[in-house]
């Protein structure tokens, strides 16, 4: 698979989200002090990221 999400623990203890694309992190999200609220976070950007609108500031 080319692209995905991961949940780490990262070095405070905090479970955390990154999405990847071909190994390369594209994001990753606030530090979260449940898995489940990682997994929350990861429902949320697959639900709401496809309507999400573009804003350009350049």
């Amino acid at each position: 698979m080319a692209h995905k999400f991961e949940i780490y623990k990262d070095k405070a203890g905090e479970y955390r989200v990154r999405f990847k694309y071909n190994s390369e992190v594209i994001f990753s999200t606030e530090g979260y002090s449940s898995k489940s609220s990682a997994q929350n976070a990861i429902d949320s950007i697959k639900k709401n990221g496809p309507s999400a609108p573009v804003e350009d500031n350049s």
